[in-house]
């Protein structure tokens, strides 16, 4: 592990930079000194908000040569740990290099600083009728640095596939200051080992991303969302492998169970969508036409495939509906207290896991309520297992960890991974070897010696 800062390094770097760079305010710093999952402390010894590239590069310099550990930081809504800092590490902050370049129409695509915010960058495409497809409920604070360093995923990528899919090149800067531009806006560029994609999903441990060139795609001519209540996830699957033949495409396919919707509707306010409760419930959208549509919605009803449903007829409604899916993770965080896991499966296995994982948690934690919802259409489930009232939380939290294993152990069985979406970070790296192999973090490891040295990105993270 990487050394502490001392007092007079601190005060070195605030000579170095432009007044308000850089923040040993107890109030920045427990802000910037933890993410979304809200477990760890937050103890940095400074926060550093650079404006430039090579503020970003000099950091890094000075830092590496001292052995000071730094703690790249984004929007901070990541639910591994992460972009935590406990242990007096320098947060680097990308929240100043926000700025948004000219969009190429004819390239469809647009280079942006990482700490842009998703929607700022889907609002800036959006006015020459293009977009970013990478749809995430926390757009409004993620930052594309952070989508890059975590591979984002969201609710689209049964249609557009993870961030790493829309990124064409990067800028960004290793641990020792090194400035890399790693192939600028080309489509195609085979010119031996493709270094941007070693960087996408790599957490900040092996460089910092300070730019991206970002691909772009046509906007949705007109999406039309539905809502079914369905029996359970096995029949959520089957309407899916009917949706898979339909006459139209698929941009989102999400699931919940019904105690997320009573979650939902308590915080929300939200009225029940329909007139009778349903184990499952599935939120479809898709493009094409509205005609053959209704055809193909009137064979789901007469088969029986669904209990009942309903379609958005303008934007409002639209909006309405995704609220019950995309307000799930808050409501849970508003109302109780809840410990988070994201994994992904083959889809085709979806339905047998489920059934064991729910199976698991009723015969060895009886007493706990499981919210389970997701990207059902590309096998990715959020388990959110709520504290009990009368647990204390490090209680709930040692029988957690317990669960986790046995969780885990499953999803390995399944051929599946322990990290959908939000990556490794402080969370899972104990578990780690059931998603990889020995031969796999032998090699990881030895990539990270290789661009880290002296290991001062993130440490602690990932291994």
């Amino acid at each position: 592990m990487s050394k502490r800062p001392s007092a007079s390094f601190i005060d070195e770097l605030t000579r170095r930079f432009d007044p308000n760079t850089v923040s040993t305010d107890p109030t920045d710093l427990e802000t910037y000194g933890r993410d979304g999952t809200r477990v760890y402390p937050s103890r940095p010894s400074a926060v550093v908000r650079p404006r430039r590239e090579e503020e970003v590069s000099e950091l890094l310099r000075a830092c590496n040569e001292r052995d000071v550990a730094v703690v790249p930081s984004g929007g901070r809504t990541g639910l591994a740990g992460g972009a935590v800092a406990m242990d007096g590490e320098v947060v680097l902050s990308l929240e100043r290099m926000r700025t948004l370049g000219d969009v190429d129409r004819l390239g469809e695509t647009l280079v942006v600083q990482a700490g842009a915010t998703t929607q700022s960058v889907h609002d800036h495409a959006a006015v020459h009728g293009l977009t970013w497809p990478i749809d995430l409920a926390s757009k409004g604070s993620c930052q594309i640095g952070g989508n890059i360093a975590t591979n984002a995923g969201g609710v689209r990528v049964i249609r557009h596939g993870h961030t790493r899919n829309w990124v064409l090149g990067l800028k960004a800067v290793l641990a020792d200051g090194t400035c890399l531009t790693l192939n600028r806006r080309l489509a195609k560029d085979n010119s031996g080992f493709d270094l941007k994609q070693l960087l996408v999903g790599s957490e900040g441990t092996l460089g910092v991303v300070t730019e991206a060139s970002l691909k772009l795609t046509r906007g949705s001519a007109g999406e039309i969302v539905m809502l079914f209540a369905v029996p359970g996830i096995e029949a959520a699957l089957g309407l899916l492998t009917e949706a898979r033949r339909g006459p139209f495409v698929i941009s989102a396919f999400e699931g919940f169970s019904d105690i997320c919707l009573n979650y939902v509707m308590q915080r929300q306010r939200l009225g029940a969508p329909f007139a009778q409760p349903s184990e499952f419930y599935v939120l479809m959208a898709v493009e094409g036409d509205k005609a053959l549509l209704h055809a193909w919605l009137e064979t789901v009803l007469a088969a029986g495939l669904v209990q009942d449903g309903t379609l958005g007829q303008d934007s409002s409604q639209a909006r309405r509906l995704w609220a019950y899916r995309e307000t799930i993770s808050e409501s849970l965080g508003a109302l109780g207290f809840p410990h988070k896991n994201d994994v992904a499966l083959p889809v085709n296995r979806l339905g047998a896991f489920y059934r064991e994982l729910t199976a698991l948690f009723r015969a060895r934690h009886a007493d706990w309520q499981i919210c389970v919802f997701g990207h059902l259409g590309d096998g990715s489930l959020h388990i959110n297992a709520m504290k009990p009232a009368s647990m204390s939380i490090p209680d709930f939290q040692a029988r957690a960890a317990q669960a986790d294993r046995s969780v885990f152990e499953l999803v390995q069985r399944f051929d599946g991974s322990i990290s959908a979406e939000h990556g490794i970070g402080l969370v899972k790296k104990p578990y780690l070897q059931y998603a990889r192999n020995a031969a796999e973090l032998q090699v990881l490891k030895s990539l990270k010696a290789t661009l880290d040295p002296r290991g001062i990105l993130n440490p602690g993270k990932i291994f």
